[in-house]
């Protein structure tokens, strides 16, 4: 049970004093990354919620399923710029078909990455 859920074995090191630096850093992380994702998601071309969306999804679902401490998730500007390009080479003509379409390849990048992930 712990391959697939790492966080059963962290969770029992917890301490009083590692959970208040834990939430301190969480807490800076997630002001750092509120501007930082909105501003990426209108270099890759799309509405600034999306932004809060890629910035504050992926760092908590990592903290369940993620085995590094030191590995740092989130958006970065080269992804974004590589999103926009990609799309921008579709010539869409309306903004719901520039969403819709990053949100395809999202799910797509992600699917690879899954059956990667599970076949080692």
């Amino acid at each position: 049970m712990n391959q697939f859920f790492p966080f059963i074995e962290w969770i029992k090191k917890t301490t009083g004093s590692s959970l208040r630096g834990d939430i301190i850093g969480g807490l800076t992380v997630g002001v750092l990354l509120i501007p930082q994702g909105m501003a990426y998601a209108m270099i890759a071309g799309l509405p600034p919620e999306y932004g809060l969306y890629t910035a504050l999804v992926p760092p908590v679902i990592y903290m369940f399923f993620g085995t590094s401490r030191l590995l740092s998730v989130g958006p970065v500007a080269l992804d974004s710029l590589m999103v926009a390009g990609a799309i921008i080479g579709i010539k869409l003509t309306e903004p719901l078909g520039y969403v819709a379409t990053a949100v395809l390849l999202a799910l797509m990048i992600g699917a690879v990455q899954a059956i990667l992930g599970i076949l080692k």
